[in-house]
C-alpha cells in the first residue's frame, strides 16, 4: 500500500470512527450525513483503486510492446549486419577466385605457346625433297629447280594447314582449362547460395522463437492481468477494498410505528 491508499484509508477509518461515536452519542443527522459521506469516499476509493490498477496494467502491456520492438529492431539490425557480412565475404572469394583462375590461364597459355612442336610433313613432301637433292647432286639443276618449285609449294600447304591445325589444338585446350575453372566458380557460388539459403533458414527460426517469446509474454501478462482484476472486484464486492463491509449487505434503521412502538425497518 503507497502513502496516498494509507492516507485514504487512516482518513475512512476516522470517519468511520466519528460515525460509529454519532451513533452512540444518538446524533443521527451527523451519523447519516458520515455514512453518506463514507459511501461516497469508498466508492471514490474504489474507482481511483481501479484506475490506478487499469493505467498500471495499461503501462505493463505498453511495457511488453516497447520491449518486444526494442528486441525486434536489434534482431533485424544484427541480422541484416550479419547477412551483409555475408555477401561482402562472398563476393571477395568469387573475386579473387576470378583473379586466381585468370592468372592461371595466362600461365597456361604461355606453357602451350612455348612448347616447342616441330611439323610433320607428308612422304609425298619429303619424297619430293630426296628427289631434288638427287637431282643437284647429279648437276640436273633445272629438273631439281622444277621439282624444288613443287616441294615447297607442298611445304607451304602443309605448313599451313599445320599450323591452322595447332590453333584449333590450342583453343581446344584452351577451352577445356576455362571449362575446368567455370565448374570450379559454378561449385563455389553454389556453396555461397547454399549458405545465404541456410542463413535465411535460421533468420526465419530465430524469428519465429522470438516471436513465441513475445506471444508468452504477453500471454502470461494478460492472465496475471486478469487475475489481479478479479482479486479487485471481490475485494470491492466484500468490501476489504476500503475496509468496509460487504456491499450487498443489508443495514438495519430504527423507525416509529402507528401505534407508538419503536420497530426495525430493513432498507
Amino acid at each position: 500500500m503507497d502513502n496516498e491508499d494509507s492516507a485514504v484509508q487512516d482518513f475512512l477509518e476516522i470517519l468511520e470512527e466519528h460515525r460509529k461515536n454519532c451513533e452512540r452519542q444518538g446524533k443521527y443527522v451527523e451519523a447519516e450525513i458520515a455514512k453518506n459521506r463514507l459511501e461516497e469516499l469508498k466508492l471514490h476509493e474504489e474507482n481511483r483503486r481501479r484506475e490506478a490498477m487499469r493505467s498500471r496494467q495499461i503501462a505493463e502491456r505498453l511495457g511488453v510492446e516497447e520491449a518486444h520492438m526494442l528486441e525486434f529492431q536489434q534482431f533485424n539490425m544484427i541480422w541484416d549486419q550479419k547477412m551483409a557480412e555475408y555477401e561482402a565475404h562472398a563476393e571477395e572469394l568469387v573475386e579473387a577466385m576470378k583473379e586466381r583462375h585468370a592468372a592461371e590461364l595466362r600461365d597456361y597459355q604461355r606453357r602451350l605457346m612455348t612448347k616447342q612442336i616441330r611439323p610433320k610433313f607428308s612422304k609425298d613432301l619429303l619424297n619430293l625433297r630426296k628427289i631434288q637433292e638427287t637431282l643437284a647432286k647429279q648437276k640436273d639443276y633445272a629438273e631439281a629447280h622444277k621439282i624444288k618449285l613443287k616441294a615447297d609449294a607442298l611445304e607451304a600447304w602443309e605448313l599451313e594447314k599445320w599450323h591452322s591445325q595447332r590453333q584449333q589444338d590450342l583453343l581446344a585446350k584452351e577451352g577445356k582449362f576455362k571449362h575446368v575453372k567455370q565448374q570450379e566458380l559454378v561449385a563455389l557460388q553454389k556453396r555461397i547460395q547454399t549458405g545465404r539459403e541456410e542463413q535465411k533458414k535460421q533468420r526465419h527460426q530465430d524469428l519465429e522463437r522470438l516471436l513465441q517469446r513475445y506471444q508468452n509474454v504477453k500471454a502470461e501478462l494478460e492472465a496475471q492481468q486478469n487475475l489481479e482484476r478479479v482479486r479487485m472486484e471481490k475485494l470491492v464486492q466484500s468490501g476489504a477494498l476500503t475496509g468496509s463491509g460487504p456491499r450487498k449487505q443489508q443495514h438495519k434503521t430504527r423507525g416509529m410505528s402507528r401505534s407508538g412502538t419503536v420497530e426495525s425497518v430493513e432498507d
